[in-house]
């Protein structure tokens, strides 16, 4: 069985990434590619379906032990794991170079103290754990075949087969070090190169201190801050600058549930707003590929923006179900691709509009065509925004007049408006001043519940949303008028679970909710920190600071989030990493350091 989810470990190279379990346990990798099949998918399904274990040997029959140590090495994406065991201690330090040639998962095992017995299992699968490669010698190397791929397994112990499975028994002493290296290739193509395990690593190492050093936030949350920019990086798909919103598919929101989603894509709403937390820490890079992805992305058809698209920029994203895995602790069904890429979200052309109003307030070199395609997605809204869409929740029930789909209709004009004020680019500017106040007001009367003085989640409904505690933040109303905070009070009351966190919106249970959808689900990590913000920007400064301190401590050991909380489970559920949970941390650490700052 695959370990809980706060179990793993994130390890990556900006094009692929993979999951270690706290027993030693790769149970998740794609390659080469984040969307590319898994090679390990254990941790929807079985040993059978593909995992590779490093750890001291244990009983045959029993569960492998959990490392009694792990951590990150300093501000980078290396990962030791520490093991005491009754003949001593032994560490194994598991990362991904960044990529120059063939993707590689690198394991060296170091003897700390004593002689510890050691074992790796190697069971190498493809295509979701389906098809079991040819595994043959080529001289010293060890070669898995199937199809288009081809996995290289490189080191200096022994190895043997047995039972479908790659095995190597040895044992390590104090400062020796044994390294195990897989390598991608196209089955076609030559052999890999040999590894340089020791040498790659001193390069990630240096690599990562190097990005790191870029980091302009200095406040008190600085290691949660850091800790979240470099998932976020990792998420990156650094040929592309795409950013996936999750390395995983399947992973529920409800144990047992359907509520299983394929997340390795990218959403253009994730991706603007971690480019917005990147410019704010000053990352400027990885925004200007964005940027450049963006474009590629949406060039040539902008007025039928896709609210996903793949990795680079691929808009058929086909949703299908894998029925020889049973999914994570028996959520079925898992499903790859993400069918809704073909819905109608309107507050995306809101996000990636106040993306690009900050690249461009934040002095990223001019691009015309950027701003060209601002002004054409404007003038698609102009004719549409008054349509009822999907949202920002991806409902698979009816459409709706989602409020904050309104109100991120509101938030392009109103960003587009200030480019052409500021003379860069012309529009017919009093024309869409009219469409800006027009939305306003439409949002103001048929989203607003005057008994209950607090919007709600669509026109005529009496349904609360989360993503209506983004309305002050996006500057729609001032924090303190009595709507906004009528709002933030009535979410704390209607949606808050009894710890204080934030559910999106009301599920129905054994029965189809507003989603479409039956099952219930977590408290939405992304929400809650926006309530956090909220609470800060109504000057309730000390309570978004607990609620926030609250929300660091839900991280596990090794600082990373899924997409929610499950208040009855006390457990992470969702997708890990999830790039919608860490960008809002940043935004929340950023926000209560400067009302400390002045004096909040």
């Amino acid at each position: 069985m695959a370990g809980r989810i706060e179990d793993y470990a994130l390890i990556g190279d900006m094009q692929t990434a993979a999951l270690v379990c706290r027993d030693g346990t790769a149970d998740w990798l794609c390659l080469p590619r984040f969307d590319s099949h898994a090679t390990f998918a254990g941790l929807l399904g079985t040993e059978e379906h593909g995992f590779w274990r490093i750890g001291p040997a244990h009983p045959s029959g029993a569960a492998p032990p959990h490392a009694d140590r792990r951590r990150y090495r300093g501000d980078s994406l290396v990962l030791e794991s520490e093991w005491d065991t009754p003949r001593g201690t032994v560490r194994v330090i598991d990362f991904m170079p960044p990529r120059d040639g063939a993707p590689q998962l690198i394991r060296i095992v170091e003897g700390v103290s004593g002689r510890v017995p050691m074992r790796s299992s190697l069971r190498m699968r493809f295509s979701y754990g389906r098809v079991v490669p040819w595994v043959h010698k080529v001289g010293d190397r060890t070669v898995a075949v199937a199809g288009p791929d081809s996995v290289w397994l490189d080191t200096s112990a022994e190895t043997f087969g047995k039972d479908l499975t790659t095995y190597s028994d040895f044992t390590v002493s104090p400062g020796e070090r044994v390294a195990f290296t897989i390598s991608w290739q196209p089955s076609h193509g030559q052999a890999p190169a040999l590894p340089d395990p020791e040498g790659s690593l001193e390069a990630t190492e240096e690599f990562w201190r190097e990005w790191v050093e870029h980091c302009t936030y200095h406040g008190p949350y600085r290691d949660a801050v850091v800790r979240s920019l470099i998932t976020l990086k990792a998420l990156t798909y650094a040929p592309t600058g795409g950013i996936v919103a999750a390395p995983t598919t399947s992973l529920p929101e409800d144990i047992g549930g359907s509520r299983n989603w394929d997340y390795r894509f990218t959403w253009l709403r994730d991706a603007a707003i971690t480019l917005s937390s990147l410019l704010r820490t000053g990352y400027r890079e990885e925004a200007r590929a964005w940027r450049e992805w963006l474009l590629r992305a949406v060039a040539g058809d902008p007025e039928n923006l896709q609210i996903m698209y793949g990795i680079a920029g691929e808009r058929e994203l086909g949703e299908a179900e894998l029925p020889w895995l049973p999914g994570y602790e028996n959520s079925s069904p898992v499903r790859i691709g993400n069918g809704a890429a073909g819905q109608l979200q309107l507050d995306v052309y809101g996000e990636v509009t106040e993306a690009l109003h900050l690249a461009h307030m934040t002095g990223l070199a001019r691009n015309d065509y950027a701003s060209l395609l601002q002004l054409r997605l404007i003038g698609y809204l102009e004719d549409h925004w008054n349509e009822p869409d999907e949202g920002i929740w991806e409902v698979r029930g009816p459409r709706r007049h989602f409020v904050h789909s309104k109100v991120m209709a509101w938030v392009a004009v109103d960003r587009t408006i200030k480019l052409l004020e500021s003379g860069d680019v012309d529009g017919p500017l009093e024309r869409w001043r009219e469409l800006r106040e027009d939305i306003h007001r439409d949002v103001c009367e048929k989203g607003y519940d005057k008994e209950r003085n607090t919007f709600t989640q669509s026109y005529g409904s009496k349904e609360l949303d989360a993503s209506l505690l983004l309305i002050p933040q996006m500057g729609f109303l001032p924090p303190d008028d009595k709507r906004v905070i009528g709002t933030i009070e009535a979410i704390q009351r209607e949606l808050s679970t009894p710890d204080g966190f934030v559910l999106r919106y009301p599920t129905a249970g054994e029965d189809a909710g507003v989603d479409g959808l039956e099952g219930d689900e977590g408290a939405f990590l992304a929400c809650s920190f926006w309530l956090a913000d909220d609470l800060a920007m109504i000057g309730r400064v000390d309570e978004a600071r607990q609620l926030f301190e609250r929300l660091l401590a839900l991280r596990n050991d090794l600082g990373l989030l899924a997409e929610e909380w499950d208040p009855r489970l006390q457990r992470q559920v969702g997708n890990f990493p999830q790039a919608f949970s860490h960008v809002p941390l940043i935004d929340t650490a950023l926000r209560l350091t400067a009302s400390s700052a002045f004096g909040g």
